[in-house]
């Protein structure tokens, strides 16, 4: 039996467990895309005077402080269907259902080339009081995501959610969070590229 004993341990040792991680690499990337996006909104916010935070090509579009209010608000809201989807059990039995890979939907959801329009609970309504305030907001939501990304042990693989991209497994779920801030700050870049765009 004791000869038995370290066979018994390696075994132990090795298996991967249905609660496995995320591999090294799946860490690596999210978290470039989540600080990749989180730069590109703070370089598209940043130095803007109030006329042009709150200048509007039409009365019905979006300013940038408005489309920043969306950013933040949204950021929360795809964050707690990540949350959704960690109460569930983990389950591999379901990754038949989930029909997109990691690069689709981080295309799918950045690309401009499909407009949806958003719900009223996401629609901008001064939440947080300034354009400042939801830049504020967003910043410290996303490090704290971040923060979870990268110490994170569960296993976001096999747990589900449901998106406009059909069943997604939690770790798209963060990638699609990042996807979207570089579709909205894509359209920050639209209104600032208005000809009639204040200069100051």
């Amino acid at each position: 039996m004791k000869k038995l004993l370290p066979f018994f341990l390696l075994a132990l040792v090795s298996f991967r467990s249905p609660d496995a991680t995320i591999t090294a690499d799946e860490r690596k990337a999210a978290l470039e895309q989540l600080k990749l996006s989180r730069d590109q909104f703070t370089k598209a916010t940043k130095g803007l005077t109030e006329a042009q935070m709150n200048y509007k090509a039409t009365p019905d579009s979006w300013s940038v402080a408005e489309v920043a209010e969306h950013i933040a608000v949204s950021e929360s809201a795809i964050w707690s269907m990540l949350e959704g989807a960690m109460k569930q059990p983990a389950d591999p039995s379901r990754r038949g259902e989930v029909k997109v890979d990691d690069a689709g939907i981080l295309a799918g959801v950045s690309s401009r080339e499909r407009k949806v329009k958003t719900s009223e609970a996401l629609t901008p309504a001064n939440k947080f009081g300034s354009a400042d305030g939801s830049i504020r907001e967003f910043m410290t939501k996303r490090d704290s995501h971040i923060a979870f990304v990268k110490d994170t042990q569960e296993d976001l693989r096999n747990r589900y959610a449901q998106t406009p991209f059909g069943i997604v497994d939690a770790y798209q779920v963060i990638l699609f969070m990042s996807g979207h801030t570089t579709r909205h700050v894509k359209q920050m870049e639209e209104v600032m590229a208005n000809a009639s765009f204040p200069k100051k």
